[in-house]
Protein backbone atom coordinates (compact mmCIF):
# COMPACT_ATOMS: atom_id res chain seq x y z
CA UNK A 1 0.00 0.00 0.00
CA UNK A 2 1.31 3.44 -0.93
CA UNK A 3 2.60 5.77 1.75
CA UNK A 4 0.02 8.43 0.80
CA UNK A 5 -2.89 6.06 1.43
CA UNK A 6 -1.45 4.91 4.75
CA UNK A 7 -0.83 8.49 5.84
CA UNK A 8 -4.37 9.57 4.92
CA UNK A 9 -5.86 6.67 6.84
CA UNK A 10 -3.71 7.53 9.83
CA UNK A 11 -4.86 11.17 9.60
CA UNK A 12 -8.51 10.11 9.60
CA UNK A 13 -8.10 7.79 12.57
CA UNK A 14 -6.04 10.33 14.53
CA UNK A 15 -8.65 13.03 13.89
CA UNK A 16 -11.38 10.69 15.07
CA UNK A 17 -9.39 9.83 18.21
CA UNK A 18 -8.72 13.53 18.87
CA UNK A 19 -12.40 14.35 18.47
CA UNK A 20 -13.36 11.60 20.93
CA UNK A 21 -10.83 12.85 23.50
CA UNK A 22 -12.07 16.43 23.18
CA UNK A 23 -15.69 15.29 23.57
CA UNK A 24 -14.79 13.24 26.63
CA UNK A 25 -13.05 16.25 28.11
CA UNK A 26 -16.07 18.50 27.42
CA UNK A 27 -18.47 16.00 29.01
CA UNK A 28 -16.20 15.20 31.95
CA UNK A 29 -15.82 11.50 31.18
CA UNK A 30 -12.76 9.29 30.69
CA UNK A 31 -10.55 11.96 32.25
CA UNK A 32 -7.71 9.46 32.44
CA UNK A 33 -7.25 9.94 28.68
CA UNK A 34 -6.88 13.75 28.84
CA UNK A 35 -3.08 13.72 29.37
CA UNK A 36 -2.69 11.88 26.07
CA UNK A 37 -4.32 14.66 24.06
CA UNK A 38 -1.19 16.86 23.55
CA UNK A 39 0.86 13.91 22.33
CA UNK A 40 -1.97 12.84 20.03
CA UNK A 41 -2.14 16.32 18.48
CA UNK A 42 1.62 16.38 17.92
CA UNK A 43 1.51 13.00 16.17
CA UNK A 44 -1.49 14.16 14.09
CA UNK A 45 0.31 17.32 12.99
CA UNK A 46 3.46 15.35 12.20
CA UNK A 47 1.53 13.03 9.88
CA UNK A 48 -0.41 15.94 8.37
CA UNK A 49 2.87 17.67 7.55
CA UNK A 50 3.84 14.80 5.27
CA UNK A 51 0.70 15.31 3.16
CA UNK A 52 0.36 19.08 2.74
CA UNK A 53 1.82 21.76 0.48
CA UNK A 54 4.81 23.90 1.40
CA UNK A 55 2.56 26.90 2.04
CA UNK A 56 0.84 24.96 4.81
CA UNK A 57 4.08 23.50 6.16
CA UNK A 58 5.19 27.10 6.71
CA UNK A 59 2.50 27.45 9.39
CA UNK A 60 3.87 24.41 11.22
CA UNK A 61 7.42 25.80 11.04
CA UNK A 62 6.23 29.16 12.41
CA UNK A 63 4.53 27.33 15.28
CA UNK A 64 7.75 25.44 16.07
CA UNK A 65 9.81 28.65 15.94
CA UNK A 66 7.41 30.48 18.25
CA UNK A 67 7.43 27.55 20.67
CA UNK A 68 11.24 27.63 20.84
CA UNK A 69 11.21 31.41 21.38
CA UNK A 70 8.65 30.99 24.17
CA UNK A 71 10.69 28.25 25.85
CA UNK A 72 13.75 30.52 25.84
CA UNK A 73 11.95 33.54 27.31
CA UNK A 74 9.12 32.26 29.49
CA UNK A 75 9.62 29.84 32.41
CA UNK A 76 5.95 28.84 32.19
CA UNK A 77 6.20 27.91 28.53
CA UNK A 78 5.02 24.33 29.05
CA UNK A 79 1.62 25.48 30.31
CA UNK A 80 1.20 27.82 27.34
CA UNK A 81 2.20 25.13 24.84
CA UNK A 82 -0.28 22.71 26.42
CA UNK A 83 -3.05 25.32 26.11
CA UNK A 84 -2.06 25.94 22.49
CA UNK A 85 -2.15 22.21 21.73
CA UNK A 86 -5.53 22.00 23.45
CA UNK A 87 -6.79 24.84 21.25
CA UNK A 88 -5.52 23.07 18.14
CA UNK A 89 -7.12 19.81 19.27
CA UNK A 90 -10.45 21.52 19.91
CA UNK A 91 -10.47 23.19 16.49
CA UNK A 92 -9.66 19.91 14.76
CA UNK A 93 -12.32 18.06 16.75
CA UNK A 94 -14.98 20.69 16.12
CA UNK A 95 -14.19 20.68 12.39
CA UNK A 96 -14.45 16.88 12.36
CA UNK A 97 -17.82 16.95 14.12
CA UNK A 98 -19.32 19.61 11.86
CA UNK A 99 -18.09 17.89 8.70
CA UNK A 100 -20.21 14.82 9.48
CA UNK A 101 -23.44 16.74 8.89
CA UNK A 102 -22.07 18.45 5.80
CA UNK A 103 -21.03 15.07 4.41
CA UNK A 104 -24.49 13.53 4.85
CA UNK A 105 -26.45 16.61 3.76
CA UNK A 106 -24.61 16.96 0.45
CA UNK A 107 -25.99 13.57 -0.70
CA UNK A 108 -29.57 14.30 0.38
CA UNK A 109 -32.07 14.71 -2.50
CA UNK A 110 -34.28 16.82 -0.19
CA UNK A 111 -31.46 19.31 0.42
CA UNK A 112 -30.71 19.44 -3.29
CA UNK A 113 -34.37 20.24 -4.02
CA UNK A 114 -34.40 22.98 -1.38
CA UNK A 115 -31.27 24.56 -2.83
CA UNK A 116 -32.61 24.36 -6.38
CA UNK A 117 -35.85 26.04 -5.26
CA UNK A 118 -33.96 28.97 -3.74
CA UNK A 119 -31.72 29.37 -6.79
CA UNK A 120 -34.67 29.39 -9.18
CA UNK A 121 -36.56 32.25 -7.52
CA UNK A 122 -37.52 35.19 -9.76
CA UNK A 123 -35.30 38.31 -9.59
CA UNK A 124 -37.68 40.25 -7.35
CA UNK A 125 -37.25 37.85 -4.46
CA UNK A 126 -34.18 35.81 -5.43
CA UNK A 127 -31.68 37.81 -3.35
CA UNK A 128 -33.90 37.74 -0.25
CA UNK A 129 -34.63 34.02 -0.65
CA UNK A 130 -30.96 33.16 -1.03
CA UNK A 131 -30.06 35.38 1.93
CA UNK A 132 -32.62 33.88 4.33
CA UNK A 133 -32.40 30.33 3.02
CA UNK A 134 -28.64 30.59 2.71
CA UNK A 135 -28.34 31.22 6.44
CA UNK A 136 -30.23 28.02 7.15
CA UNK A 137 -27.97 26.13 4.75
CA UNK A 138 -24.91 27.75 6.34
CA UNK A 139 -25.99 26.62 9.80
CA UNK A 140 -26.14 22.99 8.71
CA UNK A 141 -23.50 22.77 5.99
CA UNK A 142 -20.98 25.49 6.86
CA UNK A 143 -18.73 26.00 3.81
CA UNK A 144 -20.65 23.22 2.11
CA UNK A 145 -23.52 25.69 1.68
CA UNK A 146 -21.32 27.81 -0.59
CA UNK A 147 -20.43 24.80 -2.70
CA UNK A 148 -23.99 23.48 -2.94
CA UNK A 149 -25.81 26.76 -3.52
CA UNK A 150 -23.01 28.12 -5.70
CA UNK A 151 -23.23 25.12 -8.02
CA UNK A 152 -27.01 25.39 -8.25
CA UNK A 153 -26.88 29.16 -8.77
CA UNK A 154 -24.43 28.90 -11.66
CA UNK A 155 -26.44 26.07 -13.24
CA UNK A 156 -29.60 28.19 -13.00
CA UNK A 157 -27.91 31.28 -14.45
CA UNK A 158 -26.38 29.31 -17.33
CA UNK A 159 -29.88 28.60 -18.60
CA UNK A 160 -30.07 32.29 -19.56
CA UNK A 161 -28.99 32.66 -23.22
CA UNK A 162 -28.05 36.35 -23.01
CA UNK A 163 -24.41 36.67 -21.88
CA UNK A 164 -24.90 40.08 -20.24
CA UNK A 165 -27.90 38.96 -18.19
CA UNK A 166 -26.13 35.71 -17.30
CA UNK A 167 -23.03 37.55 -16.03
CA UNK A 168 -25.02 39.90 -13.78
CA UNK A 169 -27.25 37.10 -12.52
CA UNK A 170 -24.28 34.94 -11.51
CA UNK A 171 -22.64 37.83 -9.66
CA UNK A 172 -25.79 38.83 -7.76
CA UNK A 173 -26.71 35.26 -6.83
CA UNK A 174 -23.20 34.41 -5.67
CA UNK A 175 -23.00 37.57 -3.57
CA UNK A 176 -26.35 36.75 -1.96
CA UNK A 177 -25.03 33.28 -1.08
CA UNK A 178 -21.74 34.60 0.28
CA UNK A 179 -23.34 37.36 2.32
CA UNK A 180 -25.84 34.87 3.72
CA UNK A 181 -22.92 32.76 4.88
CA UNK A 182 -20.96 35.60 6.50
CA UNK A 183 -24.11 36.93 8.18
CA UNK A 184 -24.53 33.56 9.89
CA UNK A 185 -21.07 33.79 11.48
CA UNK A 186 -21.97 36.21 14.35
CA UNK A 187 -24.84 34.08 15.71
CA UNK A 188 -24.55 30.46 14.56
CA UNK A 189 -23.41 28.08 17.32
CA UNK A 190 -21.66 26.07 14.61
CA UNK A 191 -19.47 28.94 13.38
CA UNK A 192 -15.83 29.21 14.38
CA UNK A 193 -16.41 32.93 14.90
CA UNK A 194 -18.71 32.23 17.84
CA UNK A 195 -16.85 29.19 19.13
CA UNK A 196 -13.39 30.79 19.15
CA UNK A 197 -14.46 34.23 20.42
CA UNK A 198 -16.46 32.81 23.32
CA UNK A 199 -13.52 30.57 24.24
CA UNK A 200 -10.91 33.38 24.35
CA UNK A 201 -13.15 36.03 25.94
CA UNK A 202 -13.95 34.96 29.54
CA UNK A 203 -17.49 34.70 30.91
CA UNK A 204 -19.18 34.47 27.53
CA UNK A 205 -21.30 31.80 25.88
CA UNK A 206 -23.47 31.32 22.83
CA UNK A 207 -26.67 31.86 24.79
CA UNK A 208 -25.41 35.31 25.85
CA UNK A 209 -24.51 36.49 22.38
CA UNK A 210 -27.12 34.85 20.14
CA UNK A 211 -29.60 37.76 20.26
CA UNK A 212 -27.08 40.56 19.59
CA UNK A 213 -25.49 38.22 17.06
CA UNK A 214 -28.80 38.02 15.22
CA UNK A 215 -28.89 41.83 15.11
CA UNK A 216 -25.40 41.79 13.58
CA UNK A 217 -26.63 39.22 11.06
CA UNK A 218 -29.64 41.40 10.23
CA UNK A 219 -27.31 44.34 9.55
CA UNK A 220 -25.01 42.28 7.34
CA UNK A 221 -27.92 40.79 5.39
CA UNK A 222 -29.91 44.03 5.27
CA UNK A 223 -27.03 46.11 3.94
CA UNK A 224 -26.40 43.49 1.27
CA UNK A 225 -30.05 43.48 0.19
CA UNK A 226 -30.18 47.30 0.21
CA UNK A 227 -27.07 47.60 -1.96
CA UNK A 228 -28.31 44.93 -4.36
CA UNK A 229 -31.63 46.78 -4.67
CA UNK A 230 -30.09 50.23 -5.02
CA UNK A 231 -27.36 49.29 -7.50
CA UNK A 232 -29.22 47.19 -10.03
CA UNK A 233 -27.49 46.69 -13.37
CA UNK A 234 -29.03 48.34 -16.41
CA UNK A 235 -29.66 45.60 -18.94
CA UNK A 236 -29.93 46.04 -22.71
CA UNK A 237 -32.09 42.93 -23.04
CA UNK A 238 -35.06 41.65 -21.07
CA UNK A 239 -34.10 38.48 -19.13
CA UNK A 240 -36.09 35.28 -19.41
CA UNK A 241 -38.50 34.50 -16.60
CA UNK A 242 -38.92 30.91 -15.48
CA UNK A 243 -41.15 29.44 -12.79
CA UNK A 244 -39.40 28.34 -9.56
CA UNK A 245 -38.47 24.68 -9.32
CA UNK A 246 -40.96 23.44 -6.75
CA UNK A 247 -42.76 25.22 -3.92
CA UNK A 248 -41.88 26.47 -0.46
CA UNK A 249 -42.67 22.98 0.77
CA UNK A 250 -39.22 22.04 -0.53
CA UNK A 251 -37.80 23.94 2.45
CA UNK A 252 -39.64 21.82 5.03
CA UNK A 253 -36.88 19.16 5.43
CA UNK A 254 -34.34 21.92 6.08
CA UNK A 255 -36.67 23.62 8.57
CA UNK A 256 -37.27 20.26 10.25
CA UNK A 257 -33.53 19.70 10.67
CA UNK A 258 -33.13 23.15 12.20
CA UNK A 259 -35.99 22.50 14.63
CA UNK A 260 -34.47 19.16 15.68
CA UNK A 261 -31.09 20.79 16.16
CA UNK A 262 -32.40 23.73 18.20
CA UNK A 263 -34.59 21.52 20.39
CA UNK A 264 -31.70 19.11 20.90
CA UNK A 265 -29.33 21.88 21.96
CA UNK A 266 -31.94 23.34 24.32
CA UNK A 267 -32.80 20.02 25.98
CA UNK A 268 -29.18 18.92 26.44
CA UNK A 269 -28.27 22.36 27.75
CA UNK A 270 -30.99 22.10 30.40
CA UNK A 271 -30.07 18.53 31.37
CA UNK A 272 -26.30 19.00 31.61
CA UNK A 273 -23.63 21.48 32.62
CA UNK A 274 -21.72 20.92 29.38
CA UNK A 275 -20.76 23.93 27.24
CA UNK A 276 -22.77 24.51 24.08
CA UNK A 277 -19.75 23.58 21.94
CA UNK A 278 -19.49 20.27 23.79
CA UNK A 279 -23.17 19.60 23.19
CA UNK A 280 -22.85 20.45 19.51
CA UNK A 281 -19.83 18.18 19.14
CA UNK A 282 -22.05 15.25 20.11
CA UNK A 283 -25.41 16.34 18.73
CA UNK A 284 -24.27 17.14 15.17
CA UNK A 285 -22.66 13.71 14.52
CA UNK A 286 -25.70 12.05 16.15
CA UNK A 287 -28.09 13.87 13.79
CA UNK A 288 -25.81 13.01 10.86
CA UNK A 289 -25.80 9.32 11.85
CA UNK A 290 -29.60 9.15 12.12
CA UNK A 291 -29.97 11.00 8.82
CA UNK A 292 -27.51 8.60 7.20
CA UNK A 293 -29.57 5.68 8.47
CA UNK A 294 -32.73 7.19 6.99
CA UNK A 295 -31.04 7.68 3.62
CA UNK A 296 -30.08 3.98 3.54
CA UNK A 297 -33.21 2.59 5.21
CA UNK A 298 -34.66 1.04 2.07
CA UNK A 299 -31.49 -0.51 0.66
CA UNK A 300 -28.78 -1.29 3.22
CA UNK A 301 -29.73 0.05 6.67
CA UNK A 302 -26.54 -1.26 8.30
CA UNK A 303 -23.99 -1.87 5.55
CA UNK A 304 -24.73 1.44 3.82
CA UNK A 305 -24.06 3.71 6.82
CA UNK A 306 -21.06 1.59 7.84
CA UNK A 307 -19.55 1.98 4.38
CA UNK A 308 -20.19 5.76 4.37
CA UNK A 309 -18.63 6.18 7.83
CA UNK A 310 -15.53 4.25 6.79
CA UNK A 311 -15.19 6.31 3.62
CA UNK A 312 -15.68 9.53 5.57
CA UNK A 313 -13.03 8.75 8.21
CA UNK A 314 -10.40 7.15 5.99
CA UNK A 315 -10.81 9.07 2.71
CA UNK A 316 -12.97 12.19 2.85
CA UNK A 317 -11.85 13.63 6.20
CA UNK A 318 -8.14 13.43 5.27
CA UNK A 319 -9.03 15.38 2.13
CA UNK A 320 -9.44 18.46 4.34
CA UNK A 321 -5.84 18.17 5.56
CA UNK A 322 -4.70 21.54 4.16
CA UNK A 323 -7.62 23.39 5.70
CA UNK A 324 -7.22 21.52 8.98
CA UNK A 325 -3.56 22.46 9.30
CA UNK A 326 -4.39 26.08 8.60
CA UNK A 327 -7.15 26.20 11.24
CA UNK A 328 -5.34 24.19 13.91
CA UNK A 329 -2.08 26.09 13.48
CA UNK A 330 -3.95 29.40 13.58
CA UNK A 331 -5.24 28.50 17.03
CA UNK A 332 -1.82 27.30 18.17
CA UNK A 333 0.15 30.25 16.79
CA UNK A 334 -2.31 32.77 18.19
CA UNK A 335 -2.17 31.25 21.67
CA UNK A 336 1.63 31.09 21.77
CA UNK A 337 2.09 34.38 19.94
CA UNK A 338 -0.05 36.32 22.41
CA UNK A 339 2.27 35.22 25.23
CA UNK A 340 5.27 36.51 23.28
CA UNK A 341 3.60 39.71 22.11
CA UNK A 342 2.37 40.76 25.56
CA UNK A 343 5.83 41.37 27.08
CA UNK A 344 6.95 43.13 23.89
CA UNK A 345 4.09 45.61 24.22
CA UNK A 346 4.97 46.24 27.88
CA UNK A 347 8.64 46.81 27.06
CA UNK A 348 7.62 49.20 24.30
CA UNK A 349 5.60 51.20 26.79
CA UNK A 350 2.26 50.44 25.14
CA UNK A 351 -0.51 50.29 27.75
CA UNK A 352 -3.77 49.11 26.20
CA UNK A 353 -5.62 49.91 29.43
CA UNK A 354 -5.08 53.59 28.61
CA UNK A 355 -6.86 53.25 25.27
CA UNK A 356 -10.52 54.42 25.39
CA UNK A 357 -12.86 51.39 25.56
CA UNK A 358 -14.84 52.51 22.52
CA UNK A 359 -11.66 52.57 20.44
CA UNK A 360 -10.84 48.97 21.42
CA UNK A 361 -14.34 47.78 20.53
CA UNK A 362 -14.49 49.53 17.18
CA UNK A 363 -10.93 48.50 16.33
CA UNK A 364 -11.94 44.83 16.26
CA UNK A 365 -14.53 45.61 13.58
CA UNK A 366 -11.76 46.98 11.34
CA UNK A 367 -8.54 45.24 12.40
CA UNK A 368 -9.74 41.74 11.52
CA UNK A 369 -10.70 42.51 7.90
CA UNK A 370 -7.54 44.59 7.44
CA UNK A 371 -5.45 41.69 8.79
CA UNK A 372 -7.33 39.43 6.39
CA UNK A 373 -5.96 41.42 3.47
CA UNK A 374 -2.45 40.23 4.30
CA UNK A 375 -3.52 36.63 4.79
CA UNK A 376 -4.05 36.51 8.55
CA UNK A 377 -6.71 33.94 9.39
CA UNK A 378 -9.41 35.28 11.78
CA UNK A 379 -8.71 32.45 14.22
CA UNK A 380 -5.07 33.54 14.37
CA UNK A 381 -5.94 37.22 14.69
CA UNK A 382 -8.50 36.69 17.47
CA UNK A 383 -6.46 34.21 19.53
CA UNK A 384 -3.45 36.53 19.18
CA UNK A 385 -5.11 39.85 20.01
CA UNK A 386 -8.01 39.04 22.34
CA UNK A 387 -5.84 37.95 25.31
CA UNK A 388 -3.91 41.24 25.12
CA UNK A 389 -6.83 43.60 25.65
CA UNK A 390 -8.02 44.57 29.15
CA UNK A 391 -10.88 42.58 30.65
CA UNK A 392 -14.47 43.60 30.02
CA UNK A 393 -14.90 44.82 33.60
CA UNK A 394 -11.97 47.22 33.33
CA UNK A 395 -13.39 48.48 30.03
CA UNK A 396 -16.73 49.09 31.68
CA UNK A 397 -18.68 46.84 29.30
CA UNK A 398 -20.28 43.41 29.39
CA UNK A 399 -18.09 40.55 28.12
CA UNK A 400 -20.54 39.78 25.31
CA UNK A 401 -19.93 43.28 23.89
CA UNK A 402 -16.40 42.16 23.06
CA UNK A 403 -17.76 39.07 21.31
CA UNK A 404 -20.18 41.19 19.27
CA UNK A 405 -17.26 43.37 18.13
CA UNK A 406 -15.03 40.39 17.32
CA UNK A 407 -17.68 38.46 15.39
CA UNK A 408 -18.60 41.60 13.43
CA UNK A 409 -15.00 41.98 12.25
CA UNK A 410 -14.79 38.25 11.59
CA UNK A 411 -17.83 38.41 9.28
CA UNK A 412 -16.37 41.34 7.35
CA UNK A 413 -13.15 39.36 6.93
CA UNK A 414 -15.15 36.54 5.35
CA UNK A 415 -16.61 38.99 2.84
CA UNK A 416 -13.45 40.91 1.96
CA UNK A 417 -10.28 38.88 2.52
CA UNK A 418 -8.92 37.28 -0.67
CA UNK A 419 -7.45 34.47 1.46
CA UNK A 420 -10.66 33.10 3.01
CA UNK A 421 -12.50 30.05 1.72
CA UNK A 422 -15.61 32.17 1.12
CA UNK A 423 -14.03 34.52 -1.41
CA UNK A 424 -12.00 31.73 -2.99
CA UNK A 425 -15.12 29.61 -3.57
CA UNK A 426 -17.26 32.49 -4.79
CA UNK A 427 -14.47 33.63 -7.11
CA UNK A 428 -14.13 30.14 -8.59
CA UNK A 429 -17.87 29.98 -9.31
CA UNK A 430 -17.94 33.51 -10.71
CA UNK A 431 -14.86 33.10 -12.88
CA UNK A 432 -12.99 35.94 -11.15
CA UNK A 433 -10.16 36.13 -8.63
CA UNK A 434 -10.77 36.04 -4.88
CA UNK A 435 -9.24 39.51 -4.67
CA UNK A 436 -11.81 40.76 -7.19
CA UNK A 437 -14.61 39.29 -5.06
CA UNK A 438 -13.29 40.81 -1.85
CA UNK A 439 -12.30 44.27 -3.04
CA UNK A 440 -14.48 44.93 -6.09
CA UNK A 441 -17.67 42.97 -5.59
CA UNK A 442 -17.67 43.44 -1.81
CA UNK A 443 -15.63 46.64 -1.39
CA UNK A 444 -18.54 49.04 -0.88
CA UNK A 445 -20.45 46.40 1.06
CA UNK A 446 -17.55 45.96 3.51
CA UNK A 447 -17.13 49.70 4.07
CA UNK A 448 -20.86 50.34 4.61
CA UNK A 449 -21.23 47.32 6.90
CA UNK A 450 -18.11 48.38 8.81
CA UNK A 451 -19.58 51.80 9.54
CA UNK A 452 -22.99 50.49 10.54
CA UNK A 453 -21.52 47.68 12.64
CA UNK A 454 -19.18 50.11 14.41
CA UNK A 455 -22.23 52.09 15.48
CA UNK A 456 -24.08 48.92 16.49
CA UNK A 457 -21.16 47.68 18.60
CA UNK A 458 -21.05 50.98 20.52
CA UNK A 459 -24.82 51.08 20.98
CA UNK A 460 -24.85 47.53 22.35
CA UNK A 461 -21.88 48.17 24.65
CA UNK A 462 -22.83 51.56 26.09
CA UNK A 463 -26.55 52.13 25.48
CA UNK A 464 -28.47 48.85 25.60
Amino acid sequence: MKFEILADRAIGLLLLATALLVICNEWGIAQWATPYKPALVIVLLAVLTTRIKASRIAFVLVAVALSIALALTNPDWRETVERALAAAAFIGAFFTALSTLRNVAQTSPAIQRAGAFLASQPPGRRYGALTVGGQAFSLLLSYGSLQLLGTLAVANANAEPDAEVRRHRIRRMLLAIQRAFVSSLPWSPLSFAVVVSTSVIPDTSWLQIVLPGLVTAFILAGVGWALDTAIKPKLTARPLRAAPQGTWAAMLPLVGLLVVFIIGVGVLNQLSDVRIVGIISVLVPAIALVWLGIQNLADAPVAGPARRIRTYVLEELPGYRGELVLLMMAGYIGTVGSQLLGPLLVNAGLDLSAVPPWVILVSFVWILPVAGQIGMNPILAVTLLAPLIPGAASLGVRPEALVVAVTSGWALTGASSPFTATTLLIGSFGGVSAQHVGLVWNGVYTLVCGLVLSAWVLVFAFVI
